[in-house]
């Protein structure tokens, strides 16, 4: 699965620079920057974080019990 994701991106990164277009045009054609990205990015890790944690703390515990409730195997 992630061969073909990097295979694919090879491809479509080869044709892109048949057109000379960069990742930084196309940054720049959306209305960002590099920094604008990165700072999505971070923005994005620090809402999802604590609500991952705090669902975390439900899911974990029920999947326990479901898994120590299961029949056994053989």
């Amino acid at each position: 699965m992630v061969m073909k994701i990097v295979f694919a991106s090879l491809l479509c990164g080869a044709a892109l620079s048949l057109f000379d277009l960069s990742a930084a045009d196309l940054l720049a054609k959306a209305g960002l920057t590099p920094e604008n990205l990165l700072e999505f990015a971070g923005n994005a890790l620090a809402w999802a974080m604590p609500n991952i944690v705090l669902g975390s703390m439900v899911i974990v515990p029920v999947w326990c019990v479901a898994y120590m409730l299961r029949p056994p195997r053989g």
